[in-house]
């Protein structure tokens, strides 16, 4: 009501302008559509061609230097590339080990903990025109790690 009153007020067309926006943020979805595309395909590809598992097996000596338990793996390297996929894994982990568990709280907590850099700088500075994005993929990916060392500390204090 706030956002019509204001409208009336102003004298501005308010359905016009709410109109006008939609046919932009449509036309901006079908615009991220090819960039959200690849980017489901390639970690479709990463998860069924075993490469993920590869990918977890070479990281074992230095998950297990940082403490991140080997189920936790897949969640912390596809959480920065996609948050749907990490999502997934997250479900997983809780079906399989329980909300309750250990395991359960730091995949849960990994998740609210870190972001999906990957998907951010494809999908919105793609959509933007955005070429040059290499300082906020080191500043993003940074944070990213950050967040899953973070995770596992807090977690592991609170919950061992």
């Amino acid at each position: 009501m706030l956002i019509l009153i204001t409208a009336l007020i102003k004298r501005v067309p308010a359905y016009e302008v709410f109109v006008e926006g939609g046919k932009e943020g449509l036309q901006m979805a079908v615009s991220l559509l090819p960039f959200l595309l690849g980017m489901l395909v390639a970690i479709a590809i990463l998860r069924s061609s075993g490469a993920l598992d590869a990918l977890v097996q070479l990281l074992q000596p230095l998950l297990d230097l940082l403490g991140i338990p080997a189920e936790l793996a897949p969640l912390a390297i596809l959480r920065p590339i996609s948050g749907t996929a990490a999502l997934g894994v997250t479900a997983d982990i809780i079906q399989v080990y329980g909300p309750d568990s250990f395991l359960g709280r730091l995949a849960s907590t990994m998740q609210g903990s870190t972001d999906t850099t990957l998907y951010i700088l494809t999908v919105y500075f793609g959509a933007v025109g955005i070429k040059k994005m290499g300082n906020a993929l080191k500043i993003g990916l940074i944070a990213d790690f950050i967040g899953i060392i973070v995770s596992v500390i807090i977690v592991t204090w609170l919950f061992s």
